[in-house]
């Protein structure tokens, strides 16, 4: 099991494509670049996707549901998006397929039914839910509409890898219209704040608030927020992103609205989206060499109890002991499981829980029993410790608690260790090679240098933080004057 897992250390990558298909989260389907999300991987999106829907209705959004398909011409509406999305598009041209008269059994495109119009198999959905909300919006009073969907789209990926680039993936997509700009660069904002609060008090992840540059803002925008969080291999992974799209896609499909001016003008626009790139992260920024390590409120399983028994009679003693502590801990909202299966070893379940990333176990046998005891391990840290049964209701609670800080606490202190500040364009490249992170340096503010860069050494600006400091500098690249610094590195 865990105990073949490659090491971090000597290749990344497939200690991350192993652990994905081990711990039971995805594996690759017959579809080339699509992924079968597996139950165990499926219940840790599931607790992603509640608390983010919580959070969502908290400030007031809706859930809604739009077609799949965008008829090419309202796609190419908005050019700058249309040309932005144009490679990565899935087309449909034909509905109906017949007998291949040639190949008996088989299959074929039936000629006759080509399609009026091509259908783009949705990479976004600002064209279609734009359209439609032509039909919803004529006045104030309309305003301002906040919608968000749950839903799947298709980005023809050639090079995919499970959970971080495939060609099906999951998200949700937020998209709201607005009266003023004010309103429309406030909901952008929230949004992003939202997704940080959720990647670090439920990921556990810390991340980076900040804008993108001209050249990695999403196509339509005026401006694209974004948090980005540092991985375990010093690579950046963009976690998720908020869009202003100013008037371009109001104007695009002629959505209006009467002001209270009784004036027509376009209404202002947003969206904002996070995907299953999320469970990516989450394995990349935690997991170690034996496995997943779950922060507890995204954990499927949060405790799970082995019961180390010979025989029925020990295990009925044992179990009279467990259950009313199972049903303790269920009263408090956290999910546990009695492993009291006598299929495997107490040895291959450790294993198999450590694997899994279940952040707190208890083991119990006979001889806790009559000391009173239990043996308690956690995830995060490997430690064990035995503690009365009489207070382990009370003990795993606060455990979990607190291995949700310490995991948060250990890849904070992570980011810290690997950033770096620099100052001159040695320095720049020398990090790079030799202890990859984030970079704090300054840029001279224009496309040409940023893509120079990208180009010399594969790094991207990853965001200018919202909190920069402005300060007098000189450009890493081509010693023009810089007036703060952004955040470079290489990133998935």
């Amino acid at each position: 099991m865990s105990k073949s897992l490659p090491k971090r250390s000597e290749n990344y990558s497939e200690w991350y494509n192993e652990l994905v298909k081990r711990a039971d989260l995805a594996e690759n389907s017959a579809v080339r670049g699509c992924m079968v999300i597996k139950p165990y991987g499926y219940s840790i999106w599931e607790k992603m996707q509640r608390a983010l829907d919580d959070m969502f209705k908290e400030t007031g959004h809706t859930n809604a549901y739009f077609p799949l398909f965008v008829p090419k011409s309202l796609f190419e509406a908005e050019e700058k998006n249309a040309e932005g999305f144009a490679k990565e598009c899935a087309v449909v041209t034909h509905y109906r397929l017949k007998n291949n008269p040639d190949k008996p059994g088989k299959l074929m495109v039936d000629p006759e039914a080509k399609l009026e119009e091509e259908l783009i198999v949705r990479p976004t959905s600002e064209a279609i839910i734009w359209s439609t909300y032509k039909n919803w919006i004529q006045s104030y009073r309309d305003l301002p509409l906040l919608i968000n969907q749950w839903a799947n789209v298709v980005r023809w990926e050639m090079r995919t890898r499970l959970f971080l680039r495939t060609a099906e993936f999951l998200w949700q997509e937020g998209h709201t219209a607005h009266a003023t700009r004010e309103e429309a660069i406030a909901e952008t904002e929230q949004m992003l704040h939202v997704y940080a609060t959720f990647a670090e008090e439920f990921m556990a992840v810390p991340v980076i608030r900040g804008k993108k540059t001209a050249n990695e803002r999403f196509a339509g925008a005026d401006d694209t927020y974004c948090i980005e969080a540092m991985m375990q291999d010093g690579k950046a992974l963009q976690a998720g992103t908020s869009h202003f799209l100013g008037q371009n896609f109001a104007k695009a499909f002629d959505v209006k609205f009467v002001t209270k001016e009784n004036k027509q003008d376009y209404v202002w626009g947003t969206s904002w989206g996070v995907s299953t790139r999320l469970m990516g992260a989450l394995i990349m920024a935690h997991s170690d060499d034996e496995g997943l390590v779950l922060p507890p409120k995204l954990a499927p399983i949060q405790v799970v109890i082995v019961p180390i028994f010979k025989g029925d009679e020990q295990l009925n003693l044992i179990s009279e002991n467990v259950l009313p502590i199972v049903k303790e801990l269920k009263k408090r909202g956290i999910s546990v499981k009695f492993d009291n299966s006598d299929k495997q070893s107490p040895g291959f379940k450790f294993a198999e829980y450590e694997l899994k990333g279940v952040p707190v176990r208890l083991a119990i046998g006979a001889r806790d029993l009559a000391n009173g005891t239990v043996e308690v391990a956690r995830r995060d840290t490997k430690e064990k410790r035995t503690y009365a049964i009489s207070d382990i209701v009370e003990t795993v609670s606060n455990l979990l608690e607190d291995i949700q800080t310490n995991i948060y606490q250990r890849a904070l202190n992570f980011r810290g260790e690997n950033t770096h500040q620099v100052d001159t364009w040695d320095e720049f490249t020398k990090i790079l090679e030799e202890n990859p992170g984030f970079i704090s340096a300054h840029w001279d503010g224009t496309p040409e240098t940023e893509e120079k860069i990208k180009e010399l050494t594969k790094a991207t600006i990853r965001c200018i933080p919202l909190d920069v400091v402005e300060e007098e500098g000189k450009c890493i690249l081509t010693g023009n004057p810089s007036s703060k610094r952004v955040i470079f590195a290489k990133s998935y």
